[in-house]
């Protein structure tokens, strides 16, 4: 998959192991010059009005964040221009954003200004059964992660029971030492900030962490399989870097939107994950399997066997829904693209652009 120079791509929120969870707050830092908030339904063109202008900041020679929907592959839920602090976001549900200063940091942007509602009324009961179909979907997506989610913990027990824990330890702490030994402290504590670093989409589950973790000069690999320890070894180090006043970075998993699975420390230039993707390309293994007693995995074989089949049906089904509900979506949009106003949205787009370009040095 080529990747932009330039582009770093994310995800803001999605479908999980504990329903819909996003960190669409963590867009923009608290120091933000602007927030624009798109609202409008399904067709109104956000994220195209999102991708035009991601696309004029990279000609003009700046780098861009964009936030990409997870049950939508080709849609984008935001962008962000870092050097200018300021981004624009999709308002709308499910990861509904509303201004928390309004007109001094935050605006809302209506596209529903632009449509013909006249139109789009005449298609109210069509409308409705296609939203009742995704909320469909949607709860079957949830219900299935949720029983994926039992094997994933059963496993973890496996393996957290055939820890050395001693050993284990030793890791953690060899390693906050190499990572901080010689650095002082800041004197003030370091920001956190907290996105998805994968995602399960109706393509499978997804990532874009090359532009991520590709980017830092020093990559640890962190192998390790569930119940191993290496998302609390990620904590203890996200814990340290910001005690000593460093920001970073903490990109979650689906699979347990609270644990950390990949963690960047851009002072450092360290990026420390857990994706398999960077088993070879890295600086540096810490290989936290080792660290698991033989005989307890041999014990257990049947049913670690089973649990990952199981996991793995689950995961294809869940899949499977969120394709379907990707296929409401793009139902819904030919409800209201054919009536919109694409004229009057381009313009209102420059008048963004232009409000954009006023935070230039």
């Amino acid at each position: 998959m080529s990747m932009e120079k330039g582009v770093k791509k994310v995800y803001p929120a999605g479908s999980t192991t504990k329903g819909f969870y996003s960190f669409m707050d963590y867009v923009v830092r608290p120091d933000a010059n602007r927030l624009f908030i798109l609202k409008g339904g399904p067709g109104v063109g956000k994220s195209f009005f999102m991708k035009q202008i991601a696309k004029e900041m990279i000609d003009r020679g700046y780098s861009t964040e964009e936030f990409h929907c997870a049950s939508s592959h080709n849609s984008l839920d935001g962008i962000a221009v870092p050097e200018l602090k300021v981004a624009i976001v999709d308002g709308t549900a499910p990861h509904v954003v509303d201004p928390k200063t309004p007109g001094a940091v935050d605006e809302i942007i209506n596209l529903g200004e632009y449509w013909d509602i006249e139109k789009i009324q005449e298609k109210k009961e069509e409308i409705l059964k296609v939203n009742e179909e995704s909320k469909k979907c949607f709860t079957r997506v949830y219900q299935c992660l949720k029983a994926l989610n039992f094997f994933i913990e059963d496993n973890a027990k496996i393996y957290q029971e055939g820890r050395n824990d001693y050993k284990y330890y030793q890791v953690v702490e060899n390693l906050l030492e190499e990572i901080f030994k010689g650095r002082e402290s800041k004197g003030k504590m370091g920001y956190q900030r907290h996105l998805f670093g994968s995602a399960i989409t109706p393509i499978g589950v997804n990532d874009y962490l090359q532009t991520i973790v590709g980017d830092m000069d020093n990559i640890y690999y962190i192998q390790g399989n569930w119940g191993t320890g290496r998302y609390g070894l990620l904590a203890k180090i996200a814990e340290k870097a910001t005690a000593m006043g460093y920001d970073i970075e903490a990109y979650h998993t689906p699979f347990n939107p609270e644990m950390i699975a990949d963690l960047i420390i851009p002072e450092l230039n360290l990026a420390l994950t857990t994706s398999e993707k960077f088993k070879e390309k890295n600086d540096k293994v810490i290989n936290l399997d080792r660290l698991i007693d033989p005989i307890v995995l041999e014990k257990y074989k049947e049913e670690l066997e089973f649990n990952t089949r199981m996991y793995q049906v689950l995961l294809d089904q869940s899949i499977q829904y969120i394709n379907k509900a990707k296929l409401s979506h793009d139902a819904r949009e030919h409800f209201y693209s054919p009536h919109m106003d694409f004229k009057g949205i381009d313009e209102k787009r420059e008048e963004v652009l232009e409000q954009i370009l006023k935070y230039r040095g």
